[in-house]
This record gives structure tokens, C-alpha cells and sequence, in this order.
């Protein structure tokens, strides 16, 4: 999947940043330790530093999570400058067969504007309410509504979701239909994809898949206020008002999630706005410095993500003076893009242990991931893992020793349990401890297997490098079939 157009290119003293500072960005983040996948800096509309680690790619999409919000967003913006709706619209006026039988004072007075400001009414988030129904827009419209719209903020995805529904119901059209000649046509984006609910509408609150240079391109969009290639494709003061201060957030905290909400944007410090998705997934606008930073990673401290980018890049941004070329520290800048990697374990490349497992089918115990079986095949290059699961299909999964190897595999919990290019490897510990490690890079995660066989019997460790209970740790057991 390439992109169909790409940004103009520049060294970054080009636009009047200085190579420097993109290198501190680069030591920062390592001395942190924290997981990046991209990152693209762009500067009056020119790329003036990128990076991806290996083996991540530039041409693989990445999930937005909530990122998908602004684009939702977006969606709406061409519907109200077509004239389709309008943000004082009352939410209950596109759906009157879905409507409780009795409607509240409040629920009466939400607006699409509401829904756009996570400001309905919802004491909290009703996402996961509204799921257990297969009809998600009568959930949603069934559940209490205890503020007056526009009082309270709650961030709440079943809003965006709802923003989709309504785009659907006066369009006829996915929200991908809908933005792909008003959006990823003159934008030349990458072909997406985006997760639908039960009954086939886009989720719109997550679930959009594009490139790194896909998310810098429509920051870029939005620091243009909405101009083209020459031409306004969405009004400015549309813009304008979708990434102003639209809803108090504050809650003591003095951080980046207390600066105010637009319109599916949050309000930055500094004088930024972005859009953002769990686990580290950015696209962070700085008008005053005429930039645009796209971040995908997997991270779970997003805040330590920013705080780089005002520590090391705002600063240099900011700059009045203009920064001469220095080609010595400019070829350091491109030794350390070219070397970013996320390394495989490598520990003891090799076991006795290998022998004992080698086609050995292992079944597991009823486990939340719905592996059934297990099973590993060795050779001198590296290893192939298969696992057994009826309900998604039999995975046969390369892994390299020490080193990354690719396959094309499904997991239920990413993306509807849709193929993914994934990186595999594997080292052993203490000669008895297999551990394996399957990169999927289209998504923030890396999940962790490691294998602990004595005899007939397998105890196998799962986690991930970030998920919504961080730090959990499953633990499957398995005994092994008669050989």
C-alpha cells in the first residue's frame, strides 16, 4: 500500500531548524525508553526529518485508535460546508424511530455540535453501554443523559460513533466514501480501511488505518486551514473552529488532556492542537511554528511523548535565528535515521531444549485468546510457530533466531482478526525458557510468549508491550499430545 503522493523533502536547516535538535529528539526518546514506530516533522510544509524503526515500515498503515476522531471529525466539516447539516441539528431530528419512548429535556437539546465537543450530557463514557446492544444509535439514545449539553465534558466515543451514524443516515455512505473524494483523493493519501460496527457503520471513534506520512499530510491540511495545492477543500473557518477551545476539560491536572477540546481535537500547551489515540498515535499541530508532527509508537505514557516534543523540538522551532547548514552533524542526523531499529531479544540463540519440542503439539487450556494448540518446528535459520485456533483459522508463524522474520497472520483482537504483516523472533533463557516475540507493525503492539516446557507439560506467558491493563501477564497452560 503506497502513498499516491508524497510531501516535498528538505534538510532540516532548509526550513530553519537545525539538525541538532532533531537529534536530541532522537536521544530523548532512547533515554527514555520510549517505543516509537514514526515520526515525520514537517516545516512549512516540507518534511524536514523522518524515521521509522525497523521493522517498521513506511508504506505499512497503522491503527489510529481515537487518532480516527479528527478524521470523523473532518467528515462533518464537508457535510456542514455542503449544506447536509448543520451543528446546531438536534441529535434525535436523524433518527426518530430510534428514540426512547420517553425523551428527556436534555437528550432533547443535544446538538451535533455536542457530539462533536464530547460535551452531551454524559456524566461519562457510555461506549462500552452502548455496544451491548447490536443497534449501537438506540443504545446510545437510551442512556441517561444527566447534563445539560455543552456543560460537561466527557470524553466518550459512542459520540463520534454517533457523528458517523448521522453522516451515514444523510449521505447513504461510509465515512471512507464520504471523505474519499473531498479528502484522500486531492490529499493523495494512502487506500484505508475502518472498522464498522454490527450493522456495518464506520465506527468513527476508532478503527482508521493510514500511513505515518497519511496523518502528516492532514495536520498539514489543517495547518493550511483547510487550503490544497492552491485550492480551500474545506473552509477555514471551519478549521478555525474545529481546533479552537470548545469545552472546559480541566481537572486539576496541568498536562495536555486539561487545555481545552475543539471539535475531536484537544487543545495543546504552547499553543498546539492535536489529535490523538491511545498508546501513542499523534498528529500534533503548531501553528506559531508553522509545523506539523505525525508520531505513531506504542507507548503507554503519552504525555512523556509530548513533553519530548516541547523539550527538544518546540525550542528549536521557535528559534529566530536562522540556523546554518552543518553537513558534519548533519551526516550524524542520517546515520541515526538510518540505523532505528527495535532490536529482537537475542540471548542464547539456541537450546538442548530445542530436541525436546521440535513438532511437539501442546494443547492449551481454555484460555480469553482461544489459542487451542501449540506447536513449534526448528531449523538453523530460526523457527516456525503454529497455533490452533477453530474460530479464526490455524496460524503458522515465522520467527527468526535473534532476528525479525515476517509473516502474514490474524489474531482476533487486532482489527476484527484481519491479516497483518507481523515480525517474529526468538531467543532462549537459562536453555529452558523459549521466549517469543510477534511485532505486529501495523498496530502499536508486541505481544511477549514465553514457553516454559518440563515433560509433558507447557506453562506459556502472554503480554503485550502496551494494552488497557498494563502490566497484565496471562498465563495458559498446555499438556502435550501423544507423539
Amino acid at each position: 500500500m503506497k502513498n499516491r503522493a508524497h510531501l516535498p523533502r528538505v534538510a532540516p536547516e532548509g526550513q530553519g531548524i537545525s539538525s541538532q535538535a532533531v537529534i536530541a529528539f532522537l536521544d530523548a526518546i532512547r533515554d527514555k525508553k520510549l517505543e516509537l514506530h514514526s515520526f515525520m516533522l514537517l516545516r512549512r510544509g516540507e518534511v524536514v526529518s523522518e524515521g521509522w524503526w525497523a521493522p517498521y515500515r513506511p508504506e505499512y498503515p497503522h491503527m489510529l485508535f481515537s487518532l480516527s476522531k479528527s478524521f470523523a471529525s473532518t467528515a462533518i466539516g464537508f457535510a456542514a460546508a455542503e449544506g447536509l447539516l448543520s451543528v446546531e441539528d438536534s441529535v434525535i431530528g436523524f433518527f426518530p424511530e430510534e428514540v426512547p419512548e420517553a425523551i428527556s429535556e436534555n437528550l432533547a437539546a443535544m446538538q451535533v455540535r455536542h457530539l462533536l465537543m464530547m460535551g452531551t450530557g454524559h456524566a461519562a463514557d457510555v461506549t462500552r453501554s452502548m455496544q451491548k446492544n447490536e443497534n449501537w444509535v438506540q443504545s446510545f439514545l437510551a442512556e441517561p443523559v444527566d447534563f445539560v449539553p455543552g456543560t460537561h465534558f466527557a470524553y466518550n466515543s459512542a459520540a463520534t460513533y454517533m457523528l458517523s451514524a448521522i453522516l451515514h443516515r444523510i449521505t447513504g455512505q461510509s465515512l471512507l466514501a464520504f471523505l474519499k473524494p473531498r479528502l484522500f483523493t486531492p490529499l493523495g493519501l494512502s487506500e484505508a480501511t475502518w472498522e464498522t460496527c454490527p450493522r456495518g457503520i464506520a465506527i468513527g471513534g476508532w478503527g482508521l488505518n493510514v500511513t505515518t506520512e497519511d496523518i502528516a499530510k492532514f495536520g498539514q491540511l489543517y495547518l493550511q486551514r483547510g487550503e490544497w495545492a492552491g485550492k480551500q477543500i474545506l473552509p477555514a473557518a471551519w478549521i478555525d473552529e474545529a481546533t479552537a477551545y470548545q469545552i472546559d476539560n480541566d481537572d486539576g491536572r496541568a498536562n495536555d488532556w486539561t487545555q481545552g477540546y475543539g471539535y475531536q481535537f484537544w487543545r495543546c500547551r504552547h499553543d498546539a492542537y492535536r489529535g490523538d489515540g491511545a498508546f501513542g498515535q499523534f498528529c500534533i499541530v503548531m501553528p506559531e511554528q508553522e509545523a506539523v508532527i505525525a508520531i505513531t509508537s506504542g507507548v503507554g505514557d503519552m504525555q512523556a511523548v509530548l513533553d519530548v516534543v516541547w523539550a527538544e523540538l518546540l525550542p528549536a522551532l521557535s528559534a529566530a535565528e536562522v540556523t546554518e547548514p552543518n553537513e558534519a552533524i548533519q551526516a550524524v542526523l542520517a546515520e541515526r535515521l538510518a540505523s532505528l531499529r527495535i532490536d529482537a531479544p537475542q540471548v542464547e540463540l539456541s537450546s538442548p531444549n530445542e530436541v525436546q519440542l521440535e513438532g511437539r503439539v501442546f494443547h492449551l487450556e481454555p484460555n480469553e485468546l482461544q489459542l487451542e494448540t501449540i506447536a513449534l518446528r526448528f531449523s538453523e535459520q530460526g523457527a516456525e510457530l503454529l497455533i490452533g485456533n477453530k474460530r479464526i483459522g490455524d496460524q503458522n508463524v515465522q520467527l527468526g533466531r535473534g532476528a525479525w522474520k515476517e509473516s502474514r497472520i490474524r489474531i482476533e483482537s487486532v482489527k476484527r482478526g484481519a491479516e497483518q504483516n507481523a515480525e517474529g523472533s526468538f531467543t532462549w533463557k537459562n536453555g529452558n525458557t523459549l521466549e517469543i516475540q510477534l511485532l505486529f507493525v501495523e498496530t502499536p503492539f508486541t505481544y511477549t510468549l514465553t514457553l516454559r516446557p518440563d515433560g509433558e507439560v507447557l506453562e506459556l506467558d502472554f503480554s503485550a508491550n502496551v494494552a488497557w491493563e498494563a502490566g497484565r501477564i496471562l498465563t495458559i497452560r498446555g499438556q502435550a499430545a501423544s507423539r
